[in-house]
């Protein structure tokens, strides 16, 4: 979410202003050497340094997985036997590569096959997807592939579907109704018929998220779906214009914003697909939200997060929202009458949430019981409600440290599996570690013990685990491990970085300061060049991102680059991310530091942090102070340059959102709170919008915008460009034509220009002259 013009000029299509202005050089002049020894650091090409870097694998059955190896010969795709403890090739790759270099017509190299999974069909062929194309492949008889399904591809005909389990149906959306398709012979059958435009089922529009999946839930025995019709008749629009030779492109579709009296709504059904008979639910529409996010299906597999079956299919399960996501109601539905009844529920001050990276509610009939996720006590923990009173049984964990994804649980045994941050004494408190506990209470035991970020994923029958845990400064160790103690069961891969380290790559490092308020601890990285000098002074970049669903460090687990900060370092700077508060991950009450104000930003956390980072080293420079951010860090950036003008001198804002009455209404209206306007004519959220503070800029901003972004419209940044306008501030503005959030093909060209902004006007150094960015041919 971020913008960005310079002076008042357009330049081609795509500049405002010039990029240029600000101090005049007077330090180095780079040269593209520089800048091609700082690329070696992007990504794209550290990445592929990294050898035998396994974070996850994809179980086939109860004894069997396949990964993706790499080394410096390749990709090797391999199936690991549990029992045995080895691993062989997963399938023929030269034969597979010979066989679609002849469908293709092209050369195919049998070592970068780019397969994202593999099954074997059922006529005994083996199912290959590359990136969404399917081909089907015969490699123990002629060796040939036909082409298959192509996922990528839209329209009448290939709607995407959600497979039943028992595999043998998938549901999808066509013309606002709900479909059914038979895998084997194709055959396809409409389910409902009264779905119309904009009142259309299982419909996937969250105004920043519009796309033609079909959100629905099937029952365990694959002959029920739970789903809901989308009232978005009333609900506002967004409009979008394309960049092209004649009469533009121009996109348009349901956007609800924030304060708006019609918002989209969804009414719960229950569809009998045998019967195509639609059974609505007894109760008033719901809201379009989630328990663990702002969007009604949020979940990392794509599916509806807060409906559950019972097993066996008689109720239903799920968890509604208040439109300020303050209050969730835990209700249970009769599928055959249509009844719900609303069990328990739970309101809080700020925002209710029901884990982090995971909805944590389970729904366990049989023992009329329910888990429950909340942070009552200010940490994340689990608790047992009795399912026929709504009365609270006990607490499953306690004490300090969250849950944050319960990955499987077993009635029959009565124990949960989850993974869990800050619950030991020592330890990073962002490192994800793997516990299991009784249902009955009882210390959690620790399955994966490494001081160390883990991955977990687990066997379908729960008995084993593959285990990838690492930190950002040690590569990924992978192993098979027991889920009933944490033993180490067989070792699949340890990542090898001499490669890495040859390309002259090093560790960001660690560092700890206090927050804002003198106390708190914050955690971050720093990025130096890799020929530091510490009798220097360097200016320093805060990459920033400011929640609240999320921080500026992300992930951490081992990775070979993030974002672009040691290329950015390696130009002459000293790069920091820093997670302040108002961010995930801690407790409560560090995540609620900014609610009802998220003008902050963490930006007071940032200012402290960077304070205290230049009085530990001499050799940061506190007058050369930077910042960028992408989308809320964009919206971050321009906050910062306009409430700290005399500290942040230099800003790159890319596609910020601004001003959040201008962005979609559940994500505001979730760490903002509900639009109020006092007497006075004032808002609670008159204070968030950047456009408000313009007139306060003194150093360099640089504001950047995809015209075609859908996720925030560009609008946001423009109400920001017009204001600083009306101030008679210089900026610099660079529009994208048809670029969405990500920018596509133009994130390497945006990259350059933003060394080139930090370069001139921060360090006060000349950057080469249209520097050409070279990453690697597919």
């Amino acid at each position: 979410m971020v913008f960005s013009s310079r002076g008042s000029r357009l330049l081609g299509a795509m500049v405002l202003g010039a990029l240029s202005t600000g101090v005049a050089a007077q330090g180095s002049t780079l040269t593209s050497d520089d800048y091609a020894r700082a690329e070696r650091f992007v990504g794209y090409n550290t990445t592929p340094l990294v050898d035998h870097a396994v974070t996850s694998v994809t179980w086939q059955d109860a004894g069997h997985f396949w990964y993706r190896d790499h080394d410096a010969g390749g990709d090797h795709y391999l199936r690991y036997d549990a029992a045995t403890g080895k691993a062989t090739p997963a399938f023929d790759q030269a034969r597979l590569a010979t066989a679609l270099g002849k469908l293709l017509g092209k050369p195919v190299d049998a070592g970068k096959l780019g397969v994202t999974d593999f099954d074997a069909a059922a006529d005994g062929r083996l199912d290959v997807n590359l990136r969404g194309k399917h081909y089907l492949c015969d490699l123990k008889g002629a060796g040939v592939c036909s082409a298959g399904r192509d996922e990528s591809a839209t329209g009448y005909g290939h709607e995407p579907g959600v497979l039943s389990p028992d595999k043998r149906s998938e549901a999808f959306v066509r013309a606002w109704n709900l479909w059914v398709r038979d895998v084997a012979t194709g055959k396809e059958t409409p389910l409902t018929m009264d779905g119309v435009e904009n009142y259309g089922y299982a419909t996937d529009n969250a105004g920043w998220k519009h796309s033609d999946h079909a959100i629905l839930v099937w029952s365990p025995d694959s002959k029920q779906i739970a789903t809901f019709q989308q009232d978005q008749r009333k609900t506002g629009e967004m409009v979008l214009v394309g960049t092209n030779v004649g009469h533009p492109v121009v996109e348009k579709w349901k956007y609800p914003l924030v304060g708006d009296k019609d918002v989209t709504m969804i009414e719960r059904v229950v569809v009998d697909v045998a019967e195509r008979k639609v059974l609505r639910l007894k109760m008033a529409p719901d809201q379009h939200r989630s328990t663990l996010c702002d969007d009604v299906s949020c979940g990392r597999d794509g599916g509806w997060d807060d409906v559950q079956w019972a097993p066996d299919a008689q109720t239903l399960a799920f968890v509604s929202s208040s439109r300020d996501h303050k209050q969730a109601w835990f209700r249970v539905a009769d599928v055959h009458t249509g009844d719900v009844r609303t069990v328990f529920d739970e309101s809080v001050p700020t925002y209710y949430e029901s884990g982090t990276g995971k909805v944590n509610w389970q729904y366990l009939p049989d023992s009329h019981e329910v888990v429950w996720f909340s942070e009552r006590n200010n940490w994340g923990n689990l608790y047992l409600y009795d399912l026929d009173s709504g009365r609270l049984k006990h607490a499953i964990t306690a004490g300090e440290g969250n849950v944050t994804e319960v990955l499987r649980l077993d009635a029959k045994t009565r124990t949960l599996w989850f993974r869990g941050v800050g619950r030991e004494p020592g330890v990073n408190p962002y490192y994800q570690q793997f516990y299991k506990v009784s249902l009955d209470g009882g210390k959690p035991v620790l399955l994966a013990p490494e001081p160390a970020d883990h991955t977990i994923t687990l066997s379908p029958d729960g008995r084993l685990f593959a285990d990838a845990y690492s930190t950002p400064a040690t590569p990924s160790v992978t192993v098979l491990r027991s889920a009933d103690d944490g033993h180490v069961v067989g070792s699949i891969a340890q990542a090898d970085i001499s490669r890495l380290r040859a390309a002259g790559w090093q560790a960001p490092e660690a560092f700890t300061v206090k927050a804002r308020d003198g106390k708190t601890e914050l955690y971050g990285l720093m990025f130096k060049p890799t020929h530091f000098d510490p009798s220097r002074k360097y200016p320093v970049v805060d990459y920033v991102y400011p929640g609240p669903q999320t921080g500026s460090v992300g992930s951490r687990s081992f990775a070979a680059a993030r974002v672009d900060h040691q290329a950015l370092a390696e130009l002459g700077f000293i790069v920091v991310a820093i997670d302040g508060m108002g961010t995930p991950w801690r407790s409560k009450s560090f995540h609620d530091a900014y609610f009802g104000d998220i003008g902050d930003n963490t930006l007071p956390d940032q200012v402290a942090a960077l304070k205290a980072l230049g009085k530990q080293h001499a050799w940061i420079d506190l007058d050369r102070v930077g910042i960028w951010g992408h989308s809320g860090g964009g919206n971050a950036t321009a906050d910062a340059m306009f409430r700290y003008p005399d500290f942040f001198k230099v800003g790159i804002a890319e596609s910020g959102n601004h001003d959040n009455r201008n962005y979609e209404d559940d994500w505001a209206e979730k760490w903002q709170g509900l639009l109020t306007t006092g007497k006075d004519g004032k808002t609670n959220y008159d204070d968030q919008a950047n456009q408000s503070h313009a007139a306060n800029l003194k150093g360099h901003l640089l504001l950047a915008h995809g015209t075609m972004d859908d996720n925030v419209p560009p609008y946001a940044t423009l109400l920001v460009a017009d204001a600083l306008i009306k101030a008679n501030k210089d900026f610099d503005l660079l529009l994208i034509p048809n670029a969405h959030h990500g920018y596509a093909s133009a994130a390497n060209y945006m990259m350059r220009k933003r060394w080139d902004y930090f370069v001139r006007n921060l360090a006060g150094d000349t950057p080469p002259k249209e520097y050409a960015m070279k990453p690697p041919k597919d």
